[in-house]
């Protein structure tokens, strides 16, 4: 039997997202740790399966590799309840894939790097400030969405909340506060009450 090798870093929320959706699905895979703080992903023999050096990547079967998150996120999906069958829906939970990647995690994920991974130094105290403010705005964008829905999509829990849930329930640790996001606490909750629900590491 094929068995997916899932290539990340374990505090990263994009390799998170693809370990929750794998352990969702009930699927099997090999985790091969790869070590972001050491450049690790730099490597010839990482570099030589991922030429852009980035984390996650699954490999599906020797020689045939997916990275980015999404893309794995959208490829595990295909054919379960977390991706819907109706196009339009399907083409708002890729909306929501897209506003994850370019507004919400180069903020509360970058933020969560400069807080956590590097110790909040003062040299970075100015694109903190940036991150922060960019990332709150993301998070108002969700907190407005979510008053009047359960979960993103056509209130089903789909790759759309996989998506957006891996980075958002750790941004505390980029000096995030969400206790003025009710609407973003409660499906928080709700993400972590789904079958098959596991943490992040820490």
């Amino acid at each position: 039997m094929m068995v997916y090798k899932l290539y990340g870093y374990p505090q990263s929320g994009n390799c998170y997202k693809v370990q929750l959706l794998l352990h969702q699905l009930a699927i099997p895979f090999e985790w091969v740790s790869v070590d972001l703080l050491t450049g690790e992903q730099h490597t010839p023999e990482y570099l030589a399966k991922n030429p852009a050096g980035k984390l996650p990547l699954l490999e599906i079967q020797p020689g045939q590799t997916l990275p980015e998150s999404n893309a794995i996120l959208y490829y595990l999906s295909q054919g379960t309840n977390f991706l819907p069958t109706d196009l339009y829906q399907q083409a708002q939970v890729l909306q929501w894939m897209f506003f994850e990647q370019y507004s919400h995690t180069p903020n509360v994920a970058i933020a969560r790097y400069i807080v956590r991974f590097l110790g909040n130094p003062p040299d970075h105290q100015a694109s903190l400030a940036m991150k922060q403010t960019a990332g709150y705005a993301a998070l108002d964008v969700m907190e407005q969405h979510l008053q009047t829905r359960t979960f993103f999509v056509g209130e089903h829990y789909t790759i759309a909340d996989i998506s957006l849930y891996a980075y958002t329930h750790v941004a505390d640790e980029g000096d995030f506060d969400l206790s003025n996001y009710p609407a973003i606490n409660g499906w928080l909750n709700r993400v972590k009450s789904q079958p098959n629900y596991v943490a992040i590491s820490h």
